[in-house]
């Protein structure tokens, strides 16, 4: 059975009740949540860990806005999400990751004045030496060299999404160690400069697992510090802190966290941890608000066709779960002269308007009395939402975008 969403907040339930049927679907976002939350996670921090925010997570300018009080900086992917987050926050201190960087991102990455690169390949590296040469002469460029790692201790077990201890595409593979620290410290490359270590390894890892990874990462950071007798001032451990979409009160464990982080830079007292959350930070505060269409039923069981769907909001689909969701009745009267379409039973599955029947955002769905014209709001949606999904497929209306406590800037606009 589908996991109600956490209690709707009233300003959300407020906004959504007076949105007009044809601004639906709607995102909703209450940026004084967000805060709360960000506010909570920078007191859980030791002062010697970095606070990066993974902007793929969700870079909508005001998300950008509201959360750079908190953050020591923004790790960027692409030179379009370069270009967006320099754009959305000037002046704040970027990372530049991702595999397969082209030498036009590369080089708007330099002149924009990024100031970490975290370097996946060899080829990278010499690409980004002979760049910085040729662009930026007079600086030298810090890099972070991203390894991917083993971690035999099955602490990436219960990952949702590995990048790392593992075959893939990302990071350096750690026997080319030697290799990448040579060419950063014997003269080759003099206009870059090795900071440190990178390791993103997995996703969707509770407190204890994310400290164990985190732990492996740093630990072998060091040795190759000290094998190589070179010093590093940076490692940074990457993201991924689980946010569980079947219970959606149950946290990730910051203070925990925070704890084990503490002990690990008091080990290490010459080294920055920087940490890269994306998912974690935003995704609590981000609401997807529609209306039901139809409600019909098929071979036995019963199904609700919204407004909007997977093309709108492609998590459901993309991480294989159900969207937590709430009802909200309509109080307006039935305005046709037709029957109003109700659930007869005491659950619906839940599918939008694609011509695909994997168009579903959530199964099972408790909502005896459902009717065409009431609305459901799915929580859990500030993150890897509307940014993830196939927009044009169909051509259907874009939702609109309302941020609650934020001066209301681009409220019910486009996206």
């Amino acid at each position: 059975m589908t996991t109600p969403s956490p209690a709707l907040p009233a300003t959300v339930r407020d906004r959504v009740r007076s949105l007009a049927s044809g601004e639906l679907p709607a995102y909703v976002y209450d940026l004084p949540a967000l805060r709360t939350h960000l506010a909570e996670v920078r007191a859980a921090l030791p002062g010697r860990v970095e606070l990066y925010y993974a902007a793929k997570a969700n870079p909508e300018p005001e998300i950008l806005g509201a959360l750079r009080p908190y953050v020591d900086g923004y790790e960027v992917s692409s030179g379009g999400e370069l270009a967006h987050v320099a754009k959305a926050v000037p002046g704040a201190p970027l990372a530049f990751g991702g595999p397969g960087k082209t030498p036009a991102e590369i080089v708007r990455a330099l002149e924009t004045g990024v100031q970490r690169f975290h370097v996946e390949s060899v080829y990278e590296l010499h690409m980004l030496a002979s760049l910085a040469a040729r662009h930026v002469p007079e600086r030298r460029i810090a890099v972070l060299a991203r390894f991917n790692l083993p971690v035999d201790d099955g602490s990436l077990d219960g990952s949702s999404l590995a990048m790392g201890g593992r075959p893939t595409p990302f990071g350096l593979d750690p026997d080319r160690a030697g290799e990448v620290v040579a060419l950063l410290t014997d003269g080759s490359y003099p206009h870059l400069e090795l900071r440190g270590v990178h390791a993103h390894l997995a996703s969707g890892l509770a407190a204890p697992e994310q400290l164990a990874v985190s732990e492996a990462i740093v630990t072998w950071a060091a040795a190759l510090a000290a094998r190589h007798r070179v010093p590093l001032s940076e490692v940074t451990i990457g993201g991924g802190m689980a946010v569980d979409y079947a219970a959606p009160e149950r946290r990730f464990d910051w203070a925990a966290y925070g704890a084990g982080l503490a002990r690990l830079a008091a080990a290490h007292p010459g080294l920055t941890l920087r940490i890269e959350p994306g998912r974690a930070l935003t995704a609590y505060c981000g609401w997807y608000a529609t209306e039901v269409l139809d409600v019909k039923r098929s071979h036995g069981e019963e199904f609700a066709v919204v407004r909007g769907g997977t093309h709108h909001l492609r998590t459901p689909a993309t991480k294989g779960h159900d969207q937590p969701c709430t009802v909200v009745p309509s109080e307006a009267p039935w305005p046709h002269p037709w029957p109003r379409a109700a659930a007869e039973g005491g659950q619906v599955t839940v599918t939008g308007q694609l011509c695909t029947p994997k168009d579903v955002l959530a199964r099972a769905v408790p909502a005896p009395g459902l009717r065409a014209g009431d609305r459901m709001v799915f929580g859990v949606a500030g993150a890897y939402a509307w940014n993830i999904s196939h927009h044009d497929f169909l051509m259907h209306p874009r939702p609109g975008f309302h941020f609650l406590g934020g001066g209301e800037a681009g409220s019910g606009g486009e996206g």
